[in-house]
């Protein structure tokens, strides 16, 4: 697989050094090429503020520090590597001829963003496209390229697994999740995973789990994501929440998918091509 890696920490930097009210228009053009696969309606702009981009219509002096210790980090490069190093495992899975990858630094100044999703995450299911949004904190900078593994884990899952947003499970949405996280974690080892997938402990966790596994074959996008997310996002979004911890669902899709695994004996990379139904039925699951 050819992985076309946007250069868009050159691009930010540039646009961090021009005027204010020139901002707004260098984002677009940055982010031109991936309009196509954003399905939200609106100026990309506006859209990017609400996913917790940095801002461009307000000075930050933490910016353009943050972009130049991003290239002096090779960032970008390490997404590469790793990108190549997961395509390469995932090798018996159908890959696409190529992707392109959108990093896009975050804000900061974002409560969602910084205290509920731990500081990045990203976007795995527009065809074609990866996109990742982090903001580059000391614990967070060395794990961006490894949130690209998570991402690109969904693209090739979704490309081997039907992913239908009408038919497509609560189950499904939430095995997904834990399965790419088990990957990262095959790949590159347990440092290597986000944050999501331990949020939630305790009674929290348990009645995250009994509210998941209650409703696994709800379907329909609209809701699988309540089931992922949380109630925040939920909010944040002007949907229902659900009664679901924030993240909940990275931990409860690791935990069915590490029994799975257990049981199967198989890898997280082969498990890839499964069903998150078939997976958890060979595992004796559910």
């Amino acid at each position: 697989m050819e992985f076309i890696i946007h250069d868009t920490l050159t691009a930010m930097a540039e646009l961090l050094g021009r005027p204010l009210e020139r901002r707004p228009e260098a984002l677009r053009d940055m982010l031109a090429p991936m309009r196509a696969a954003i399905p939200m309606p609106g100026d990309i702009v506006g859209i990017h503020h609400q996913g917790g981009g940095f801002r461009v219509d307000a000075d930050d002096p933490r910016y353009l520090p943050a972009v130049r210790r991003m290239i002096e980090a090779d960032v970008l490069g390490r997404v590469r590597r790793e990108l190549e190093r997961a395509s390469d495992r995932l090798g018996e899975a159908k890959q696409a001829e190529s992707l392109q990858v959108m990093f896009v630094m975050g804000n900061p100044g974002d409560e969602h963003l910084m205290k509920v999703v731990g500081g990045y995450y990203g976007m795995g299911g527009a065809p074609g496209w990866l996109y990742l949004l982090a903001w580059p904190s000391d614990e967070v900078i060395g794990r961006i390229a490894h949130l690209a593994v998570h991402e690109f884990h969904h693209n090739v899952r979704f490309t081997n697994v039907e992913w239908n947003p009408v038919t497509v499970t609560v189950g499904e949405h939430v095995v997904a999740e834990g399965l790419a996280e088990a990957f990262v974690r095959e790949l590159s080892g347990p440092a290597a995973m986000g944050p999501w997938s331990s949020m939630v402990t305790g009674e929290e966790f348990d009645r995250a789990y009994e509210l998941i596994m209650a409703d696994f074959d709800l379907a329909g996008m609209q809701h699988t994501s309540a089931y992922v997310l949380g109630d925040s996002a939920m909010r944040n979004f002007g949907q229902e929440p659900r009664g679901i911890p924030d993240m909940a669902g990275y931990g409860v899709g690791l935990r069915l998918v590490d029994q799975a695994l257990a049981a199967t004996g198989l890898t997280a990379a082969e498990a890839t091509l499964l069903p998150a139904a078939e997976l958890m039925r060979r595992g004796g699951v559910r």
